[in-house]
């Protein structure tokens, strides 16, 4: 990984450069206590711990790199509500029961980072309004199929658009059509998790960087260990994604590190830039890999896509992503690439969280899959409603099977490889 070379610790990305605080928090040293003590500083844990603050509890949250180091830092920045599964897959694999009261919480994660945003005054330029892709028709029909289970769900932020609405939202001939959600959105992903750490730590949240944890006791009183120092808990809440390294087994093999690439350009023209974006909204296509793209608030292009499992970065990141914006956007040819950097996500098989308890007061919530900014608020409110004593969303959650990946470790990333460029294929011929 290159370092930012003015933000230390972190990715050389954009993010690091623009970040509002760049304020580097102590190690943990000694022994302390706290009612909670947070395994993690990204979306996971800083939301869990700020919503614990916010109803009284002291917390303690331990991050072995920055806030914000891994994919919580580095995503797209994309508000995409929902799940990395429809709800109507849902409800064919776990029943209809459990799809409604998933569906009940889908758009609760976007909602609670306008709500922190509104509240703390978070300047992390949170613009509204996500646009997704198809490239064929039958991309199409799938969209509308979605739109409509949406609605059953209460969703009404959803449009369809022709392809000769295309332009209103991306100047581009490769699309066909689509769809707006205008419950979407986006936003400085950095900037948003170091304002709510911010929040958290204005309501009494102590946060210890580079205090990475290297043991877990899991008795009826917990201890969580780091180098250098200890926290006792009344609780533990485990939120290090796909970071979490192999100290707890029962999780990391239910999920894979998985790597995505993003760049930004040089700043560009504002006439360019918005008659490329006209509606200043987020883009995702609509194939298996899929590229994501959007405006920056100082006029960027920030474009990003391609995938690799077991989290293994290609060489050359911007060899990766650079033709396809080409093919997105031919004119920016000569635009020069000022940042490229990669991160990791956590992905499932189920492609669905996996939340869960390791002992009767450690809990946990990983594997967001690709969905993990707005499903991250989500679950990590429900995290900390468990610890509050109402722990019936939290079981909802808890309920859904969590399967490990055949193969096990020294297979799954050649199968999952192999189901990526079969997808792949289809995207391709349109099947």
């Amino acid at each position: 990984m290159q370092t930012s070379p003015n933000n230390p610790g972190h990715a050389n990305s954009w993010y690091a450069a623009t970040a509002n605080d760049k304020r580097v928090r102590p190690e943990l040293e000694g022994e302390t206590e706290a009612d909670v003590c947070v395994i993690g500083a990204g979306f996971t844990g800083i939301s869990a711990a700020l919503e614990l603050a916010e109803n009284g509890f002291s917390v303690v949250v331990l991050e072995g790199e920055r806030i914000g180091f891994g994919a919580s830092g580095r995503n797209g920045g994309q508000i995409v509500n929902g799940y990395s599964r429809d709800l109507d897959v849902i409800a064919r694999r776990y029943g209809q029961e459990k799809a409604v009261k998933l569906g009940e919480m889908s758009l609760e994660g976007g909602e609670i980072i306008r709500r922190r945003v509104a509240t703390y005054g978070i300047r992390c330029d949170l613009v509204d309004g996500g646009f997704f892709a198809a490239f064929t028709d039958k991309q199409v029909k799938e969209m509308a199929h979605v739109k409509a289970n949406w609605e059953k769900h209460g969703h009404t932020g959803l449009e369809m658009v022709s392809k000769s609405e295309v332009g209103r939202y991306v100047k581009t001939d490769r699309y066909v059509g689509g769809m707006i959600d205008r419950l979407g959105g986006h936003i400085h992903p950095l900037n948003l998790v170091l304002g709510e750490a911010a929040a958290a730590e204005g309501l009494g949240v102590r946060i210890f960087e580079k205090s990475r944890v290297t043991g877990l006791d899991m008795g009826a009183s917990p201890v969580v260990k780091t180098a250098r120092g200890r926290v006792k808990a009344r609780y533990v809440l485990v939120c290090g994604n796909a970071y979490l390294g192999s100290m707890l087994p029962k999780i990391t093999d239910r999920m894979m590190p998985v790597s995505s690439q993003v760049m930004a350009t040089e700043p560009l023209d504002a006439k360019l830039i918005e008659d490329l974006l006209p509606a200043n909204y987020c883009v995702e296509d609509a194939n298996y890999v899929l590229d994501y793209y959007r405006r920056t608030a100082d006029n960027r292009l920030l474009y990003g896509g391609g995938i690799g499992y077991g989290g293994h970065d290609p060489a050359n990141l911007t060899g990766v992503i650079r033709p396809n914006m080409l093919k997105t956007f031919p004119q920016l040819k000569g635009a020069r690439i000022d940042f490229a950097w990669s991160g990791n996500f956590a992905l499932t098989l189920t492609r669905i969280p996996h939340i869960g308890r390791l002992s009767e007061n450690v809990y946990f919530s990983h594997g967001d899959s690709g969905h993990g900014v707005t499903t991250t608020h989500l679950l990590g409110k429900i995290l900390g409603e468990a610890v509050r004593g109402h722990a019936g969303r939290f079981d909802v959650w808890a309920s859904l099977p969590a399967l490990p990946f055949p193969g096990g470790r020294t297979f799954r990333v050649p199968l999952t490889v192999l189901g990526a460029w079969w997808y792949g294929l289809r995207d391709k011929l349109g099947v």
